[in-house]
């Protein structure tokens, strides 16, 4: 519904700012141009869908492998203490501590299709100890801040596109994303612990919450030491190197708990290729809509307002050409897609504001999206301090990606 709503705003938009230009602008050419744009971004839509196919395919089959070989159950028992701790009111042992892990645990790796079924069973199981069927329980709200914050390991989906869009190495953005999208969270757990009054000076909260943030911070310490064509040449090389480490990962434990590896990747494969034809009218209308919205000068205005009002402060204004992605970003998951492409198209995949599109996208998930579907399905009804925790947790992600692209971007 949402998706609706802003799809029909950038052409009712795009249509008056266009009738302003030809009236009192005389350019005759606006139409022309708006109606150009829509052929342009169909087809630059339908050839990225095609495209996608292949890289699509490898890494959902690498995926697959990790999922069937138990990585997802490893990390599971990892955190499960930490989760324990953020979630008090459920029952020891009871069955939905499992399924949340889960989900979380699928968010990280990327597994998009795994992680939104658990975390509707997961949700179910919460309503279920849920005593006001229809106000959002604190498990609920901590669940759903924790989705929210799009805690991401592997940025799949974001890697996929920057390929085929020429980036010279789409992994660039991993380290990047990684931190940004650990603030998010961060910044999300803290607020709605703060909300339920959740001790987080525990010693199991600390040691964990705490070890991450210094590691955090010893990355950003260590890469803000070095000069920027040494941050470039490192982190590309620490960047693949993980992303590499953790497929061999992958396949050494399948190996060794003897999963067959080759099936597991072809049935990965085959639905990496489903869902890269399935996204091609989803692509292509907000592509074009994004397109008109963008040709009718829309764009440019709203743009040049964010420009000036950051650069009277005297702020380096170089992030506003990304910005789009990141206000898109809690309102819909496809709309700040096209957002992203559309960034990554206008300035070229390898340009500061390319990176930096890609990172928000990265840094945070959609929150009102996850919202009305994660609560929509159990029917809740009052969702109390859901709604501005995520968007703290959604800003803190924007700060932190904004901070960190200039560090490893310059």
């Amino acid at each position: 519904m949402v998706l609706n709503y802003i799809w029909i705003f950038f052409f009712i938009i795009a249509f008056v700012v266009g009738i302003v230009r030809l009236v009192f602008f005389g350019d005759v050419d606006v139409f022309p141009n708006m109606m150009n744009s829509t052929f342009d971004m169909a087809k630059t839509g339908f050839e990225l869908s095609l495209g996608l196919t292949g890289v699509m395919t490898l890494w959902l089959g690498f995926m697959k492998i990790g999922e069937d070989s138990g990585f997802i159950n490893i990390i599971s028992r990892i955190i499960s203490p930490l989760f324990k701790r953020l979630f008090p009111e459920i029952p020891k042992n009871h069955p939905v501590s499992g399924s949340i892990i889960m989900n979380l645990s699928a968010n990280m790796l990327g597994l998009d299709n795994a992680a939104t079924p658990l975390g509707l069973k997961a949700m179910s199981q919460l309503q279920e100890l849920n005593n006001d069927k229809n106000t959002a329980s604190n498990s609920m709200i901590m669940f759903l801040v924790l989705n929210t914050s799009g805690l991401t390991i592997i940025p799949i989906s974001i890697m996929v596109y920057r390929a085929q869009l020429g980036a010279v190495d789409p992994s660039d953005i991993f380290l990047p994303i990684l931190l940004s999208t650990f603030f998010s969270t961060l910044i999300g757990i803290i607020t709605v612990s703060i909300y339920q009054k959740i001790n987080l000076f525990n010693k199991v909260i600390l040691a964990f919450l705490g070890g991450f943030t210094l590691l955090i911070s010893g990355i950003i310490y260590y890469f803000a030491s070095l000069t920027q064509p040494e941050i470039n040449s490192i982190s590309t090389l620490s960047s693949n190197l993980i992303l590499f480490l953790i497929i061999a990962s992958f396949i050494f434990l399948a190996f060794y708990k003897k999963i067959n590896a080759y099936n597991s990747f072809i049935d990965g494969a085959k639905e990496g290729f489903s869902i890269s034809i399935k996204i091609i009218p989803y692509l292509i209308a907000i592509l074009v809509a994004i397109g008109v919205f963008r040709t009718s000068g829309a764009m440019d205005y709203v743009i040049e307002m964010f420009k000036t009002s950051f650069s009277y402060f005297g702020f380096d204004t170089r992030f506003v050409d990304a910005l789009p992605t990141a206000l898109m970003k809690p309102l819909s998951g496809a709309g700040a897609r096209g957002m992203m492409v559309d960034t990554m198209t206008q300035f070229g995949a390898d340009s500061f504001a390319g990176r930096l599109a890609c990172t928000f996208q990265g840094a945070s998930d959609t929150t009102f999206y996850i919202l009305a579907v994660y609560f929509g399905s159990v029917s809740i009804k009052n969702t109390r301090y859901a709604v501005t925790a995520g968007l703290i947790s959604d800003l803190a992600g924007v700060i932190a990606a904004i901070f960190i692209a200039y560090m490893f971007f310059g």
